[in-house]
Protein backbone atom coordinates (compact mmCIF):
# COMPACT_ATOMS: atom_id res chain seq x y z
CA UNK A 1 0.00 0.00 0.00
CA UNK A 2 1.51 3.41 -0.70
CA UNK A 3 0.96 6.23 2.03
CA UNK A 4 1.00 9.48 0.74
CA UNK A 5 1.62 12.31 3.28
CA UNK A 6 -0.05 15.35 3.56
CA UNK A 7 -3.91 16.40 2.62
CA UNK A 8 -4.64 15.53 -0.75
CA UNK A 9 -6.25 18.66 -2.94
CA UNK A 10 -10.14 18.01 -3.51
CA UNK A 11 -12.12 19.33 -6.14
CA UNK A 12 -14.54 21.34 -4.20
CA UNK A 13 -10.97 22.93 -2.76
CA UNK A 14 -10.23 23.97 -6.34
CA UNK A 15 -13.81 25.32 -7.49
CA UNK A 16 -13.63 27.17 -4.49
CA UNK A 17 -10.54 28.96 -4.70
CA UNK A 18 -10.13 32.63 -4.77
CA UNK A 19 -7.18 35.18 -5.35
CA UNK A 20 -6.51 38.95 -4.97
CA UNK A 21 -7.36 40.99 -7.78
CA UNK A 22 -4.72 43.59 -9.02
CA UNK A 23 -4.36 46.04 -11.01
CA UNK A 24 -4.42 44.50 -14.61
CA UNK A 25 -4.28 41.31 -12.62
CA UNK A 26 -4.92 37.72 -14.48
CA UNK A 27 -8.19 37.26 -16.21
CA UNK A 28 -10.88 36.23 -13.71
CA UNK A 29 -12.95 34.04 -16.23
CA UNK A 30 -9.89 32.47 -17.83
CA UNK A 31 -8.75 31.76 -14.08
CA UNK A 32 -11.94 30.09 -13.30
CA UNK A 33 -12.43 28.10 -16.44
CA UNK A 34 -8.64 26.94 -15.60
CA UNK A 35 -10.00 25.85 -12.24
CA UNK A 36 -12.95 24.24 -13.48
CA UNK A 37 -10.47 22.32 -15.75
CA UNK A 38 -8.46 21.35 -13.12
CA UNK A 39 -11.06 20.19 -10.76
CA UNK A 40 -13.35 18.42 -13.25
CA UNK A 41 -9.83 16.71 -14.12
CA UNK A 42 -8.82 15.69 -10.17
CA UNK A 43 -12.88 14.62 -9.26
CA UNK A 44 -11.71 12.12 -12.79
CA UNK A 45 -8.59 10.91 -11.10
CA UNK A 46 -10.51 10.26 -7.15
CA UNK A 47 -12.51 8.22 -9.09
CA UNK A 48 -10.45 6.40 -10.78
CA UNK A 49 -8.05 5.95 -7.70
CA UNK A 50 -10.98 4.76 -5.83
CA UNK A 51 -11.93 2.20 -8.50
CA UNK A 52 -8.25 0.92 -8.72
CA UNK A 53 -7.78 0.62 -5.05
CA UNK A 54 -11.33 -1.49 -4.59
CA UNK A 55 -10.28 -3.27 -7.29
CA UNK A 56 -6.92 -3.78 -5.62
CA UNK A 57 -8.70 -5.16 -2.37
CA UNK A 58 -10.55 -7.30 -4.37
CA UNK A 59 -7.50 -9.34 -6.06
CA UNK A 60 -6.11 -9.28 -2.77
CA UNK A 61 -8.92 -10.87 -0.87
CA UNK A 62 -9.11 -13.58 -3.71
CA UNK A 63 -5.47 -14.08 -3.44
CA UNK A 64 -5.88 -14.83 -0.01
CA UNK A 65 -8.66 -17.03 -0.06
CA UNK A 66 -7.13 -18.86 -2.80
CA UNK A 67 -3.59 -19.59 -0.72
CA UNK A 68 -5.72 -20.75 2.36
CA UNK A 69 -7.41 -23.37 -0.04
CA UNK A 70 -4.21 -24.15 -1.70
CA UNK A 71 -1.39 -24.02 1.58
CA UNK A 72 -1.52 -27.96 1.94
CA UNK A 73 -0.81 -28.69 -2.19
CA UNK A 74 1.88 -30.07 -3.39
CA UNK A 75 2.25 -31.70 -6.97
CA UNK A 76 4.40 -35.06 -6.93
CA UNK A 77 5.53 -36.47 -10.04
CA UNK A 78 4.85 -39.85 -9.28
CA UNK A 79 7.20 -41.56 -11.84
CA UNK A 80 9.68 -38.41 -12.31
CA UNK A 81 8.69 -37.90 -15.95
CA UNK A 82 9.04 -34.24 -15.16
CA UNK A 83 12.88 -34.53 -14.03
CA UNK A 84 13.76 -36.52 -16.68
CA UNK A 85 12.63 -34.87 -19.93
CA UNK A 86 14.54 -31.62 -18.44
CA UNK A 87 17.77 -33.91 -18.02
CA UNK A 88 17.61 -34.55 -21.83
Amino acid sequence: MIYVTGERLLPHQVRVAAFDTRWRGLDSYQVHAFLNQLADELDRLHRELTTANTEAERIRQALRQWQSRHTGCRYTDPDGALNNRWLR
